[in-house]
């Protein structure tokens, strides 16, 4: 199902990547989206998976470390199949709608079910709020980011290069310039890359929890890491510890996870016995990190490093400047032992979006290339668009937060077509907010009744606890 999600992405999303190359008639159809999908592949290839884990981030807390359990495949099954119905759906009619919203939008409907279904939990306690938060404004940018700079860039383009050929529609069945081909084939190649590096991510987080649920031992922590690395994380969990005690002022708590797990959500506030469950957590880790690799108890380590990390992530601005740097230095390092993503699955996931991107790109690549604006998409048009769309997209892979390929290229088409006084056809401009608009509320519907049905299956028909 997680491949199926990226094959589906694949020609949902990458579709906007071809569409100016073939509607500038720089390649032909099938060269242009075999062109993309192999550019789809290399970026998922070369990705560095801090979108997988922001994603994993958004996660509820009690499902990403009991993922192995009924609830936890619940969990995954409802996000996977409520983003493909909503994608599928969209693609049909042929409109460009987000995956990466569509994913949010399940994510967040999991967590308000699951916060309904556990007990003693109030309402929507179970979404990770504050990096939602950070995704969501990511999700509400991008497109205005593609909108103002894909007219900007336009007509900076009108000002410094002087080429009436540039700002004509293709004459029809005729190759654009050599120049101009090369800088459009250039601009298409680095959206598709962008696209694989940041929308490939989604389904490798998807994955390795999948992985980490059904076999703990070979993909819970990365075993590949030097020894000699195991021994600087025990020694720096050491060195914390002194820092943790002393804000527990003595506190003993008797089951830290519970602690931590409460004071992750978003409403969970730092006391005492967050502190001293964070120092029993970290001295589990110094433990088994001191153990032979082959006697380390590895998803109860997961799970350790886990809660510590996001619970000193919360607190970085209660230690001192000094203690912040080493606590900093220590949370990064936990990450690198569990934050790891396997070659292969960067493989298969790299094969299935870009088998996906050469399949079923036609009805979005119509929607972006004639139905937008008024008037046949110019080179520079395509140009402009492309450009800032690869540009704003690695940005976000830098920060390490999904955004919408198909929202930023799509927007960027209409903010060139506005900046040209082309003009734009209001009812694709409306169908397209419509369906902005209506696919976080859809989706968190969506994912919220396939949870609880899914939980449901789960537990009593499939027997998983």
């Amino acid at each position: 199902m997680a491949l199926a999600f990226e094959f589906v992405n694949g020609f949902h999303d990458t579709a906007n990547a071809v569409a100016t190359v073939i509607y500038t008639r720089t390649l032909g159809a099938n060269a242009a989206v075999i062109w993309s999908g192999l550019w789809n592949l290399i970026g998922v290839l070369t990705s560095s998976g801090a979108v997988a884990f922001g994603v994993v981030a958004l996660l509820p807390v009690e499902l990403v470390i009991n993922v192995g359990t009924g609830a936890g495949f619940a969990m995954v099954f409802s996000l996977l199949l409520s983003s493909m119905i909503w994608n599928l759906g969209t693609w049909f009619l042929g409109l460009p709608a987000s995956s990466s919203h569509t994913l949010i939008g399940s994510i967040l409907g999991v967590g308000l079910a699951n916060s309904l279904l556990s007990r003693g939990g109030g309402f929507g306690e179970g979404v990770n709020w504050a990096k939602a938060g950070e995704v969501g404004a990511s999700l509400l940018l991008s497109p205005i980011v593609g909108f103002c700079g894909g007219a900007l860039l336009l007509i900076l383009a009108k000002l410094l290069v002087r080429r009436a050929e540039l700002y004509r529609a293709p004459k029809p069945n005729t190759p654009p310039p050599l120049w101009i081909r090369a800088l459009l084939v250039l601009t298409c190649t680095g959206v598709s890359f962008a696209h694989g590096s940041n929308d490939g991510q989604k389904g490798m987080g998807l994955i390795m929890l999948i992985l980490i649920g059904i076999l703990p031992g070979a993909y819970a922590l990365n075993t590949h890491a030097p020894p000699a690395e195991f021994q600087e994380v025990a020694a720096l969990a050491k060195s914390i510890n002194p820092l943790l005690e002393r804000s527990a002022n003595g506190v003993s708590i008797g089951n830290p996870d519970a602690e931590l797990s409460r004071f992750l959500k978003g409403s969970g506030t730092a006391t005492a016995r967050t502190f001293a469950a964070l120092a029993a957590k970290n001295g589990v880790i110094a433990a088994e990190l001191e153990k032979e690799p082959k006697s380390i108890d590895r998803r109860a380590l997961r799970t350790s490093i886990y809660l510590v990390s996001g619970a000193l992530a919360k607190l970085k601005d209660t230690f001192g400047a000094g203690e912040r740097d080493r606590v900093a230095q220590y949370q990064r390092q936990l990450n690198n032992l569990v934050n790891f993503i396997p070659a292969w699955v960067k493989a298969i996931v790299a094969l299935t979006l870009g088998l996906g991107t050469m399949i079923g790109w036609k009805r979005i690549v119509i929607t972006v290339g004639e139905k937008i604006g008024k008037e046949h998409l110019s080179y520079a048009q395509g140009a402009a668009a492309e450009l800032v769309a690869m540009v704003t997209i690695i940005a976000a892979d830098e920060f390490g937060v999904p955004v919408s390929t198909t929202h930023v290229l799509s927007s960027g088409v209409a903010g060139t077509m506005a900046a040209n006084a082309s003009g734009l056809q209001m009812q694709t401009v409306r169908s397209l907010l419509l369906a902005w608009v209506l696919t976080l509320p859809v989706c968190v519907l969506l994912g919220a009744l396939l949870f609880a049905a899914s939980f449901y299956l789960f537990l009593n028909i499939f027997g998983l606890r």
